[in-house]
């Protein structure tokens, strides 16, 4: 029997973080053998807020590619590649706009929230659409799940209504995609706010031994324990949660007893995540060193992905009566 078709993406916007790492590529490592799977690096969804800085889209594309072969994405077994050297994202996006209606597109929270906080000039048409391209990604190669965490779930819905719309209108044509919820869906960052490149509260996966211990340091902690032999709380301290997330909550007992310190508590933690992140930043630093090897994968990758949306663009432009 054939594997069931899998596809994620990442943005270009940054190198990729803890969180990135924790709550998606372990996932799709564990993933890429079990499915058919699909991974691409979506430089086109980074022009909505990057369409003034291209360069920083360019330069990010390829660390995001050697983030995701570092993290243990097997070209053997998964397709690797960039958005946009697969034209039939584009294409499909503009036939699917044609039957998306703006009032769909409105109640996306994502960009009700990006109402409030950007400049009416800086809502362009590409920011509005934003879901339409989602969902063509999606749909374009058919997938059957897509690994997703919860604050994404409002755009698969989205896209499992278009591709309705349109099988009712031209046929069936798409199958339903469905959620694979990840199991991490929230990392905490220094700041204590969901670890994200936006807030600067970020470890990165290229980030040195060091500059890992330095950001640690800065963590929020409880803001009750104020000297060494108080005792510390479980509760408002990032320290604690980043430990639970890796199963090592018991580390944070001696602070909570009033044995030690929040810096002796950061330091443990800072160890942990060095010890986590040696193996993936060993294979980064090699694939670093050879980037004709990276751009082959993308080229591969790239093949595939086409031969995989060829077909179904086929299908839709028979189904709407388009060259």
């Amino acid at each position: 029997m054939s594997k069931k078709r899998l596809l994620s993406g990442m943005q270009p916007t940054g190198l990729l973080h803890l969180g990135n790492l924790v709550g998606a590529l372990e996932n799709w490592v564990r993933l890429q053998d079990e499915y058919e799977a699909f991974y691409f690096i979506a430089d086109w969804h980074s022009l909505t807020t990057l369409y003034d800085k291209t360069e920083v889209i360019r330069q990010y594309t390829l660390e995001v590619a050697i983030d995701f072969l570092a993290a243990g994405l097997n070209p053997d077994s998964c397709a690797v590649f960039v958005q946009s050297d697969i034209k039939e994202h584009a294409e499909l996006h503009l036939l699917l706009s044609m039957v998306t209606p703006v009032s769909w597109l409105e109640r996306v929270p994502t960009y009700k929230e990006k109402q409030t906080s950007l400049r009416p000039e800086s809502m362009s048409y590409g920011l509005m659409g934003y879901p339409v391209l989602q969902a063509a990604d999606i749909l374009a190669y058919k997938a059957g799940v897509v690994p997703v965490g919860k604050d994404q779930l409002p755009h698969l819905e989205l896209a499992r209504e278009i591709a309705r719309r349109f099988n009712y209108i031209y046929g069936e044509i798409f199958p339903d995609c469905n959620a694979l919820m990840t199991n991490y869906p929230y990392v905490p960052g220094t700041d204590g706010r969901k670890m994200s490149k936006s807030y600067a509260n970020a470890i990165y996966i290229a980030d040195s031994p060091q500059q890992t211990v330095d950001k640690i340091r800065c963590m929020f902690t409880d803001p009750t324990k104020l000297k060494r032999h108080d005792k510390g709380h479980r509760e408002g301290c990032s320290v604690y949660e980043m430990l639970d997330l890796f199963g090592r909550a018991d580390l944070h007992e001696d602070c909570e007893a009033g044995h030690v310190g929040c810096l002796e508590t950061k330091e443990r933690l800072a160890g942990l995540i060095n010890e986590y992140l040696e193996p993936v930043r060993q294979r980064r630093h090699q694939l670093a060193k050879d980037i004709d090897y990276v751009e082959d994968v993308l080229a591969a990758g790239a093949k595939k992905a086409r031969v995989a949306v060829r077909h179904t663009l086929e299908e839709v432009r028979q189904a709407m009566g388009v060259r």
